[in-house]
């Protein structure tokens, strides 16, 4: 590990312990997913919060989740919804959706968050025809070589007002390497390229540094 690598993760738990601590119940969701084995990819607690944080700006009451993994990140976010409202988070593995469902409902969320089981492409089809309320809130941390189809998939079931956040689009820098041709490399750029030209997007970048290492999120406002 590189001196700057540790001072980022040093920083990174300065933060968590002020500004975004862990409580039992996302503790325990880390540590179960890591005793299934799933990969440690999960966003960090910072992240979480500012997840969170972002859909209480929101307002949000329907919220839309493509990657569950094993349910960090969907806690955060369906502790922001208020006691009516829904969150969905659609999940390619089984098996981390059966950690995730695990973890929300021992947070006491599982009558409030869904997951569904199965590639996002084929679930957001039949989602789009049984969920007619618009979504204020769209988080997509699924398959890099996706994400452009994951972004238009929002723009369909989203509203004027409504919020896209795109995770891991800096790729350690990858994303600005033109010799880097690697799917999740190009599915990031054409995400990148969509939200910056789409006329019903107004979008920006973030880079962050710290216990994920070096990467980024986009945040798209739905505008027309």
């Amino acid at each position: 590990m590189s001196d700057d690598s540790r001072l980022w993760d040093d920083v990174d738990a300065y933060f968590t312990s002020h500004l975004s601590p862990d409580d039992e119940i996302l503790t325990a969701a880390l540590r179960d997913s890591e005793a299934a084995g799933l990969p440690h990819i999960a966003v960090s607690a910072p992240q979480g919060k500012l997840l969170h944080l972002l859909a209480r700006i929101q307002g949000a009451r329907n919220i839309l989740e493509i990657g569950t993994l094993g349910g960090y990140s969907t806690i955060w976010l369906a502790r922001a919804l208020p006691d009516d409202g829904t969150l969905v988070s659609l999940e390619y593995d089984p098996r981390h959706a059966e950690v995730a469902v695990r973890n929300l409902a021992r947070a006491g969320l599982g009558e409030r968050a869904e997951v569904r089981v199965g590639p996002a492409l084929e679930s957001l089809p039949r989602l789009a025809d049984d969920h007619p309320d618009p979504f204020d809130l769209v988080f997509v941390d699924a398959d890099k070589a996706n994400n452009p189809r994951y972004v238009e998939w929002a723009l369909r079931l989203t509203r004027p007002g409504s919020l896209i956040v795109l995770d891991n689009v800096v790729r350690g820098g990858r994303v600005t390497d033109p010799d880097d041709t690697a799917p999740d490399v190009r599915g990031t750029r054409a995400a990148i390229e969509l939200l910056g030209t789409h006329p019903r997007l107004s979008a920006t970048a973030i880079q962050t540094v710290g216990a994920k290492g070096y990467d980024g999120f986009a945040l798209a406002r739905v505008i027309a």
